[in-house]
């Protein structure tokens, strides 16, 4: 079983849940960001496709990790 967003609970869990994490306060820090600027100049702005990578945040619902 496996979570998306890595809540805290997600690790609290009497068996804590594999999630996928991504970088919250930049896609916040960002998002913010680009609002202002269309707010600002809403013909000047361009929209733009921003992505990052998630990572795998492997606990106990995943089962054991193979070693090799």
């Amino acid at each position: 079983m496996v979570g998306y967003d890595d809540i805290y609970f997600a690790s609290a869990l009497a068996r804590s849940l594999t999630s996928v994490r991504q970088p919250r306060h930049e896609l916040d820090r960002v998002a913010a960001s680009l609002l202002v600027e269309e707010c600002d100049d809403p013909e000047a702005h361009e929209h733009q496709l921003v992505m990052y990578a998630p990572e795998l945040i492997v606990r106990e619902t995943t089962g054991p990790v193979p070693t090799s």
